[in-house]
């Protein structure tokens, strides 16, 4: 039985590993980390050193010496660099442990939908070395649909659809089972590139990623006339024709162009999901709507551009990006009665 592994909550650590942020949700106690998925390694002698992880990898971006590289372990929500994965997690759970004094944790991680089991295996390898006496992992919509609050269990379909940083996951449950689960390897980080994109081709000018997102942050928009005023924001970068540092300034029109592609391939990905549905379970999400969770769902009128270019309502929760790790602590509470969501590579 799953809960004979389980003793007091106090030392359950569940753990939302994404490709932009990692979040760390312990029950009773609620998130107690939350952390750019960033690693800084100084190369020297032929030897790799981790310098730094976090928010403090995230500020020596686009700022590093060549001895110095700043990388995010995780690509498209899977494991891309394993040593440096290893060491980020095996730092947040050290953080986690020292604030909740246990020694090795159960721990439970988040994977992307489509991951393959090799990928699957590298992060259940990684929790593993990372300090935890027993790792399970579940998928990120399944996560999400619990912490948003989704009854599936209930003879319904429901749709969740996770926006997270490399991927957009989309899932649909009924009656405690998934019935579809896949990624879209189209997120958070192609909604940066789309910007980058954008300001070199209308404007010759190059920017950086970090700029990037927090173009996306500030004024991003699904929709032209996102607020119904103008709120305009100021971008530094290098002009492309000159050589020279220089400024122009966006507003949520231009934004929202920048980002019609990206959005349309998640337009089209869940679009393909509702084709493939039967006519009860179709009817189903058409009644009760599409749940939109994680970070990507933050961006301003996501929702109505969604729903106007699908057909269907769709619903964001009250923390859509905090759902995922949310629901994995709800899980960490019974594992015996979530079982059947584990998996266990």
């Amino acid at each position: 039985m799953l809960s004979d592994f389980v003793g007091s909550f106090s030392d359950h650590i569940a753990v939302d590993l994404g490709t932009a942020n990692t979040l760390v949700f312990v029950p009773g106690r609620g998130i107690i980390l939350d952390e750019p998925s960033v690693v800084a390694i100084q190369t020297k002698d032929g030897t790799r050193k981790v310098l730094a992880v976090g928010e403090t990898a995230k500020s020596m971006l686009g700022r590093t010496p060549d001895s110095i590289e700043t990388i995010r372990p995780l690509r498209d929500g899977v494991i891309a660099d394993f040593i440096a994965a290893e060491e980020m997690l095996r730092q947040f759970i050290s953080r986690a442990k020292s604030r909740l004094k246990v020694r090795r944790p159960i721990i439970l991680v988040c994977v992307p939908a489509s991951s393959t089991p090799v990928e699957r295996r590298a992060v259940y390898e990684s929790a593993l070395s990372a300090g935890a006496r027993k790792a399970f992992l579940i998928e990120e919509p399944v996560a999400a649909a619990l912490g948003a609050g989704l009854p599936i269990y209930e003879p319904k379909g429901s749709m969740v659809i996770d926006i997270g940083g490399g991927t957009t996951d989309i899932a649909v449950l009924s009656l405690g089972g998934v019935l579809d689960a896949h990624s879209i390897r189209c997120a958070g980080y192609a909604m940066d590139s789309a910007i980058i994109k954008y300001v070199r081709r209308k404007h010759n000018l190059l920017i950086g990623e970090p700029n990037a997102e927090r173009i996306k942050i500030e004024v991003g928009a699904a929709v032209h006339k996102a607020n119904g005023k103008r709120v305009d924001v100021h971008i530094k970068g290098r002009d492309l024709r000159r050589g020279l540092p220089t400024e122009i300034v966006l507003g949520p029109a231009d934004i929202a162009e920048a980002l019609a592609e990206p959005l349309e391939e998640i337009a089209y990905g869940i679009q393909r999901t509702l084709e493939r549905m039967p006519p009860e379970l179709a009817s189903d999400i058409v009644e009760r709507g599409v749940c939109l969770t994680g970070g990507g769902s933050l961006l301003d009128k996501i929702d109505v551009e969604l729903s106007r270019k699908i057909g269907v309502r769709m619903i964001i929760p009250d923390e859509p990006r905090n759902s995922v790790v949310i629901g994995c602590g709800m899980i960490l509470k019974d594992l015996g009665k979530y079982r059947d969501f584990l998996i266990l590579p």
